[in-house]
């Protein structure tokens, strides 16, 4: 990253990020990378993980963009023809070769090695599979846990010498990768159809159809069942992830070398999941930012990504969540899906210096001695630093409200003209908030003012975190926030 930074670069984009524990921002190179990037000005964003559970969200410093998946309006189909004529509905990435014959089908249950209960088998995993029942055959696996390798079970199948393979995934839209047989993907509803003609038919068999294309698909975005999630566990008072962006069956360039992720093709492009995806999307959308505002921080441009995002989907209602039928919170989506067009022209701007994070870093307990390794200068804390919260940071964040709070914010006009912005908000439960004041005039291009949010909250949230947002808007643009509270007492 410091060799990047001296090839004078203007972006770094990070598809990778450390594992839960997370060390400390000292410790984590990207964290120490990525700080010496935004003291040059240099905008990183990074991916959010593929942690799946709550408290696994990765490269968490409030200088990162941190970058989680979600869906778009795009499925790859790849259905199952069964030999009753009946057509079972499912995803995957199938060249069209040898795709119009039809196999014998058997469950993976149904084929266990002698001695492996059918349990076990089930789940096609290595040594659990009979060669001599599988051999030619279509073999239906299911998930033992959501992070089942779904590849590793193709090629288990195919070791064993089947010729295709049916995963039984309840997040089946999430990952419509390739596999080094035929293969797809069929959502929990789809298997049971597809157990019971294999439970009455003599003689069952299928074919797996290649992949098409369909367009326009609702609900999109919804948020990957893999993509990590907050609360941030170094300082979560800072909501993390930041943004979402697509992160499901994206088609990217690819090295021509014939690998396992490829299916053993050598392809020139390929379809991967991931919020290794989805970062990349964001960094292009920063370079747009950059090349449009020059002058522009690393925290301006993730300000104008954040505060113009979107939390609704296509067709209207809140973003949600795969295989799920609640909808998704700030702790999976942050400030939500990106909107690029409106992120150029943002109207409003939260933007914070290398001494602000310093002030952040301070207020987490950082000594001397290690402000001096991650700044490079010796630089001594304030005697009373702010609190975490009180950065001035896109999202607000407090993790431990013990009764009625304030904090402070200010933001950059970077409209045209003058203007006048009113606040909007969205109560978080059990807590009253006002905004004081609640209009902001603004007279010319670059003027920044403050305003103060009092909390008071008359119900505690039991541990867990209640969500709301501010929003300032004219008549052209919506600046919003997400607002997480952890109300420990009132």
């Amino acid at each position: 990253m410091d060799d990047a930074i001296d090839d004078g670069v203007d972006i770094m984009s990070l598809s990778f990020g450390p594992s839960p524990p997370l060390r400390d921002y000292f410790m984590d190179p990207v964290s120490i990378g990525s700080f010496h990037a935004f003291q040059k000005g240099i905008f990183v964003s990074a991916s959010a993980g593929n942690g799946h559970f709550p408290g696994s969200v990765a490269n968490v410093a409030p200088w990162i963009m941190t970058v989680a998946a979600s869906s778009l309006d795009r499925v790859l189909q790849s259905f199952v023809y069964l030999g009753n004529s009946k057509i079972i509905k499912g995803v995957g990435v199938n060249p069209p070769t040898n795709l119009t014959k039809f196999y014998g089908l058997i469950a993976g249950s149904d084929a266990a090695f002698p001695g492996i209960p059918p349990q076990n088998a089930s789940y096609c995993k290595n040594n659990t599979l009979d060669p001599s029942l599988v051999k030619g055959k279509i073999v239906v696996c299911a998930m033992e846990s959501a992070t089942d390798g779904r590849a590793e079970k193709g090629l288990f199948v195919r070791q064993n010498g089947g010729v295709g393979i049916i995963v039984i995934d309840p997040a089946a839209k999430s990952d419509a990768f390739q596999f080094q047989i035929q293969a797809t993907l069929i959502d929990l509803e789809e298997a049971k159809e597809l157990y019971a003609y294999i439970s009455t038919e003599k003689n069952p068999i299928a074919r797996i159809s290649e992949t098409r294309t369909v367009l326009g698909t609702e609900s999109a975005p919804e948020m990957a069942e893999f993509s990590s999630r907050g609360p941030n566990t170094l300082t979560p008072d800072i909501i993390k992830p930041d943004i979402t962006a697509p992160g499901i069956n994206i088609l990217a360039a690819w090295s021509p070398l014939a690998i396992e992720a490829a299916a053993g093709r050598s392809v020139d492009y390929n379809i991967l999941s991931g919020s290794s995806m989805s970062c990349p999307h964001v960094s292009a959308i920063a370079a747009i930012i950059k090349s449009c505002h020059p002058s522009w921080s690393p925290a301006a441009i993730k300000s104008a990504i954040m505060t113009s995002a979107t939390i609704l989907d296509n067709s209207q209602d809140f973003i949600g969540r795969i295989s799920s039928t609640t909808h998704a919170t700030p702790f999976e989506y942050g400030s939500g899906h990106i909107n690029p067009v409106a992120a150029l022209d943002p109207g409003l701007i939260y933007d914070f210096t290398v001494t602000d994070a310093v002030d952040f870093l301070c207020s987490n307990g950082a000594n001397s001695s290690q402000l001096k390794n991650l700044t490079g200068q010796q630089v001594y804390c304030k005697n009373q630093p702010i609190s975490s919260y009180e950065l001035n940071y896109p999202s607000i964040g407090v993790s431990k409200m013990k009764g009625s709070l304030s904090i402070f914010r200010k933001v950059t006009y970077v409209g045209k003209g003058p203007s006048v912005y009113v606040s909007q908000l969205d109560y978080p439960s059990g807590v009253n908030v006002t905004i004081v004041p609640n209009e902001l005039k603004f007279s010319r291009t670059g003027e920044e003012l403050s305003f103060r949010i009092d909390f008071k909250p008359y119900k505690s949230s039991n541990g867990s975190f209640v969500f709301g947002a501010l929003t300032w808007s004219n008549d052209i643009h919506r600046v919003r926030s997400p607002i997480s509270l952890n109300v420990l007492s009132v």
